[in-house]
């Protein structure tokens, strides 16, 4: 395991040498989150009482929530824990980035970690509430007045894993300006280059919103493409103020 060194030692790093800083922090990474998934399985149940408010309001008196096979509600409360312990993990994890790609920045952006953990964090949080509270409820009500006839039976892993993967992939999708930010700090992208390219970010967009949403229906996909539009235009406005300095020819 490589040793943690001096940023000035880094910068002199071979290849190798790299890849062996790189499995350190995914080691450290996957220790810390293993030891929190063990703690959060206390709290499973909490969590998945929280995550099926959504489904249980508004399925109501017309169907019930059901498992199928005796081990499906342990298989869910492990997954609720695996969600509890990537948002306790997320700001260690996002350190771990930090600490990894430091040696490539100018000492005086190394001085951002504080407002990357706080906003990587806090994005990722932002994303994860605004599926629950907007997203969640919008597509859950509109796919069950599909079938309003008739009486539901959802069974616990497929509500859960519904719910599970709409919260964290719009919290994934949050972190767009943070990830724009970077590219912008590093010169690889420009706010005039991100605008140009406005019209494909926009078809990718919806090509990405139709990958990760479960349902694959037109509303959920716009729930999500939405905000994805307005997070790529606000990375455009994080590019223009605090994107790379040209330099003067």
């Amino acid at each position: 395991m490589a040793r943690l060194a001096p940023a000035t030692e880094k910068e002199g790093m071979s290849f190798l040498e790299h890849l062996d800083e790189l499995r350190s922090r995914l080691f450290r990474s996957a220790v810390a989150y293993v030891v929190l998934l063990g703690l959060s399985w206390r709290f499973s149940d909490r969590v998945l009482k929280f995550l099926m408010v959504p489904f249980e309001r508004h399925i109501g008196s017309r169907g019930d929530l059901v498992f199928l096979t005796p081990t499906e509600p342990f298989f869910v409360y492990m997954k609720a824990s695996a969600i509890l312990a990537l948002f306790v993990a997320m700001p260690y994890l996002l350190w771990q980035m930090w600490a990894f790609v430091s040696p490539g920045l100018h000492p005086h952006e190394r001085r951002l970690v504080v407002p990357f953990l706080l906003f990587g964090t806090g994005f990722f949080v932002a994303g994860a509430a605004f599926a629950y509270y907007v997203a969640l409820p919008l597509c859950i009500a509109w796919l069950l007045s599909l079938g309003s006839e008739f009486r539901a039976a959802i069974t616990l892993q497929a509500a859960f894993g519904f719910e599970s993967r709409i919260v964290l992939a719009m919290g994934l999708v949050f972190e767009l300006p943070i990830i724009i930010f970077f590219l912008a700090r590093i010169g690889l992208v420009t706010p005039q280059f991100l605008w140009r390219h406005l019209r494909h970010a926009i078809v990718l967009i919806a090509i990405l919103a139709a990958v990760i949403t479960p349902s694959g229906d037109m509303l959920t996909m716009c729930v999500f493409a939405g905000p994805m539009v307005l997070l790529y235009l606000l990375g455009v406005l994080v590019a223009q103020f605090f994107g790379k300095p040209r330099r003067a020819p």
